[in-house]
């Protein structure tokens, strides 16, 4: 086999744990982002995106070197017992968000497009969420890749077919490239993309994918697996990060002065109304594609923080039961589903200091990675960008208890 036939072979991992990049958090977010503050928040995507390609390749590179996930490296490394359970109760925290976000996500798209009640398409998500982690358990990592692909290329297309044909002033996009917030609602706007795209379930995940691969590829260096890697993180990030800048430029766009533009089911008529119903079908299908391929891999990094903090395995279907009830008490209940996913990326951004920063010291702990460890400029890098987080954080808490 050639070297790039070599390399093709080993992408994939980043593909799937980008899907957390793509989910309906993502698409709440950044559409309303748009739809209430047209380009403004166009740098927060981009910056969001630049620092997930970084956190990613890290967590790749724990598990291609160490053979660990993140959580079993903190679980060997975090030597009181109530520190491993309360690290590991804020990572199910995290964990619940992402499948409140999820499971929402899908029953509006079933909802959108059959009718289906919200509480029954939620457990219809949930039910096909634990079919989809199923094939990983049976066939192996390159089948529920490649399937994970084809969401990616359904999500893609689905939600990029509605721009088409749109006219984007580039001045009014450029001008989003500087970094600025305008009032509070920007903030708390800000702080929902940078949850919804620096996953924290994703850093604990990627690691754990990248892990599963090595047992595959004993036989390749770890020189080549990383320049793999740092390959498939690139091609992932770019399609994700393409992607939240078409939801944002749809909301600004497409939907700006539109009204009921605030909710996922008021877009969907919305775009209905400006680019027809075929769009608006392409819409909903993609965002159906969105919530299905990233609760699978919730539903995966659940079970894997877990395990590597508290060494305890819960069959998926048990998993699944008891973290899809947040979701489905708030369709039950009433909540207004949209405002529900957006809060879910806030709780999430609260969680990435806890996933980011172990991560930055045990790779580039030199006893963790060796030879691999990260240099110092990769730890000054990553160190800004846990410090970005931390302040649109603490502003945003400020702001929710009016200080």
């Amino acid at each position: 086999m050639s070297n790039r036939a070599a390399i093709v072979s080993l992408l994939g991992p980043a593909f799937v744990a980008g899907v957390a990049y793509l989910d309906p958090g993502n698409v709440a977010a950044n559409i309303t982002a748009g739809a209430q503050l047209g380009f403004l928040l166009v740098w927060v995507v981009v910056a969001g995106n630049l620092i997930a390609w970084l956190v990613q390749y890290l967590s790749a590179s724990l598990g291609i070197v160490t053979g660990k996930s993140l959580p079993e490296v903190l679980g060997s490394r975090i030597t009181s017992r109530g520190g491993r359970l309360g690290y590991w109760a804020q990572g199910e925290l995290i964990a619940m968000a992402t499948d409140v976000a999820e499971v929402i996500g899908g029953a509006i798209a079933l909802n959108l497009l059959w009718g289906i009640p919200l509480w029954m398409g939620g457990l219809i998500v949930g039910v096909l969420g634990v079919a989809f982690l199923g094939v990983q358990g049976r066939w192996g990592a390159k089948p529920f890749e490649r399937l994970i692909v084809v969401f990616l290329i359904v999500i893609a297309v689905g939600f990029g077919s509605i721009l088409w044909g749109q006219p984007i002033d580039p001045t009014s996009f450029a001008s989003g490239l500087v970094p600025r917030l305008e009032g509070s609602e920007s903030l708390v706007l800000a702080a929902a993309i940078l949850g919804a795209t620096v996953m924290p379930h994703a850093i604990y995940a990627h690691s754990g994918f990248s892990r599963d691969r090595i047992s595959q590829s004993a036989t390749v260096p770890i020189p080549r697996l990383r320049v793999a890697t740092r390959i498939d993180v690139t091609l992932a990030l770019l399609l994700a990060g393409a992607v939240n800048l078409a939801l944002l430029v749809i909301g600004a766009v497409v939907l700006n002065g539109q009204s009921g533009t605030d909710t996922l089911d008021g877009a969907f008529v919305a775009i209905g109304a400006v680019s027809g119903s075929l769009m608006a079908t392409f819409f909903a299908v993609a965002l159906l594609a969105s919530s299905l391929a990233s609760t699978a891999v919730g539903a995966y990094a659940g079970a894997e923080i877990m395990h590597g903090l508290i060494h305890r395995t819960v069959p998926p279907i048990v998993r699944r039961s008891i973290t899809v009830i947040p979701a489905i008490i708030i369709l039950i209940i009433g909540v207004e589903p949209t405002t529900a996913l957006i809060y879910s990326q806030v709780i999430l951004s609260w969680g990435i200091p806890f996933a980011l920063i172990p991560l930055i010291v045990v790779t580039g702990d030199k006893n963790v990675m060796g030879e691999f460890r990260s240099n110092g400029v990769v730890r000054g890098l990553a160190g800004v960008a846990t410090a970005v987080v931390i302040v649109i954080n603490s502003g945003l808490i400020a702001l929710t208890l009016g200080v």
